[in-house]
């Protein structure tokens, strides 16, 4: 009597099964590389401002001196405005 348990692989079902999977992981992985790019485009954007929120609130909760978040925020706003306005070239890009 022939063993029957013993059929050699379908290594087509096997790799098509493999290739299914790594499609969805790639998919996942790129869609989490956008959203972490969206998220430092973001906080660069708004850094100035998030920075003078966050500063402010732990000043709050330590106890310390009171800021006007107002003011701050206002002011890091405007400055992003002109900054935003003013044309950047190679000759003042980091000043």
């Amino acid at each position: 009597m022939k063993n029957l348990s013993h059929r050699p692989k379908n290594y087509l079902g096997d790799c098509s099964s493999r290739k299914i999977t790594g499609q969805g992981l790639t998919e996942y992985l790129i869609i989490v590389a956008i959203v972490a790019i969206a998220c430092v485009g973001a906080a660069s954007f708004f850094g100035d401002t998030i920075k003078a929120n966050f500063l402010a609130l732990g000043s709050d909760l330590t106890g310390g001196e009171a800021v006007d978040r107002v003011a701050e925020t206002s002011t890091s706003r405007a400055k992003a405005k002109t900054d935003t306005n003013s044309k950047t070239t190679l000759g003042n890009y980091n000043n």
